[in-house]
């Protein structure tokens, strides 16, 4: 075991050994293994988008199995996706690569103002996939963020009894803030440390904007002068948010974007000491042969074998 992976499981002193064993499955497997730095596969998005949306521009992608060969070709630390999609390969690639359970989706048939989760997947689920981890949505900021936060933490005392990892996906939507202050520093930085507070071992956010949400907040950040300027500042606060760097902080790669665009997104989470993207529509969303090779860009950056 490499000493960054020894060092980052000692933050979860809490946990019991199948749990540590879990979690060192998603930090040691794949091209960055041991390395201390993740690549995730998520694909939800044929859920919480729709199938068209989601598969029809790369066509392959309707098929589950397309997407643990993407991630097991790739060498991504894990592949994560909703009970279906993971039931349609978990035989067929059994112990070739961390499972992730979405154990909770929301779809875009009705558009909420403040929008919810339901329970789609159980910690008995994921024991019986093989997974690693279950993963669960919170939405801080929507009116029904409370019976989220209550759902999360029943769920990850089950996993955690029975070794599980949790990861959270905590996107800030709703009610309680504009469009902008979706992805605000202070917004985000929030719900990294919600996340944290709520048990997390891995935990996912969009990329921060310099935009500050929060009038009290933001009287602290210009008082204290917070860097946020850079979006490698940006990532550092945010990880400085979910108790001084000691969880592990993974950002969202978001709607496909130029190739440019993303491996600069990535040098900034490199350099502001994120600990790796969760990437999924700028990956599957290309035929195999260019996701591969943008996968390895990205690897390659964290690596530190690409510039």
């Amino acid at each position: 075991m490499s000493t960054i992976t020894r060092e980052i499981l000692s933050w979860y002193g809490s946990d019991n050994p199948g749990t540590l064993t879990n979690l060192s499955r998603l930090l040691n497997h794949g091209r960055l293994g041991g390395t201390g730095k993740l690549v995730i596969l998520p694909v939800d998005q044929g859920f919480e988008h729709g199938p068209a949306r989601s598969f029809a521009i790369n066509p392959a992608g309707y098929d589950p199995r397309y997407h643990f060969e993407l991630a097991i070709e790739a060498g991504c630390n894990a592949y994560a996706a909703p009970l279906g999609f993971l039931e349609a390969g978990a035989r067929d690639f059994a112990g070739q690569i961390p499972l992730i359970l979405k154990a909770n989706n929301h779809d875009v048939l009705l558009e909420e103002k403040d929008p919810d989760q339901a329970v789609t997947g159980s910690v008995r689920d994921a024991i019986r996939l093989g997974c690693a981890a279950i993963g669960f949505t919170i939405y801080p900021g929507s009116e029904h963020r409370l019976s989220m936060y209550n759902q999360l933490r029943e769920l990850a005392v089950e996993a955690k009894a029975h070794g599980l990892a949790v990861v959270v996906w905590s996107y800030p939507r709703g009610s309680g803030l504009s469009k902008e202050g979706e992805t605000a520093i202070d917004v985000t930085a929030y719900a990294a440390q919600i996340a944290a507070q709520l048990g997390a071992h891995v935990i996912k956010v969009k990329l921060p904007t310099a935009h500050l949400e929060q009038a009290p907040a933001k009287k602290v950040y210009e008082k204290e002068k917070v860097p946020i300027g850079s979006l490698a500042e940006r990532v550092r606060h945010v990880v400085q948010s979910a108790f001084d760097g000691r969880r592990i902080v993974i950002f969202s790669g978001g709607a496909a974007d130029t190739d440019e665009s993303v491996f600069e997104q990535v040098r900034a989470i490199r350099d502001g000491g994120g600990f790796g993207s969760i990437i999924g529509r700028n990956s599957f969303q290309r035929k195999k042969p260019d996701a591969l090779k943008f996968l390895d860009t990205v690897m390659g950056i964290y690596a530190g074998t690409v510039k």
